[in-house]
C-alpha cells in the first residue's frame, strides 16, 4: 500500500488542490541557492591557551 507524502491534516483538500500545492512547494524548494561549497577548516575566532606564552609582562597587552 502506498501512502501519500503530504497529507491534509484538517479539512478537505481535491487532488487538484493538493497537487497545486506540491508544486508550489517542489518549486520553491528548487528555486533555493545552493549553500556554499565548504573550503577546508575554518579559522577558530578564539585562541588555544596551551599555545600561548607563559608569560607576559605587565605593562603589555595584547
Amino acid at each position: 500500500m502506498n501512502l501519500p507524502d503530504i497529507r491534509v491534516e484538517k479539512g478537505l483538500a481535491d487532488p487538484e488542490e493538493v497537487a497545486a500545492i506540491t508544486a508550489v512547494l517542489l518549486a520553491r524548494a528548487a528555486a533555493q541557492p545552493a549553500p556554499p561549497a565548504h573550503r577546508g577548516r575554518p579559522r577558530a575566532g578564539w585562541r588555544r591557551l596551551e599555545r600561548e606564552p607563559g608569560f607576559r609582562a605587565p605593562h603589555s597587552w595584547h
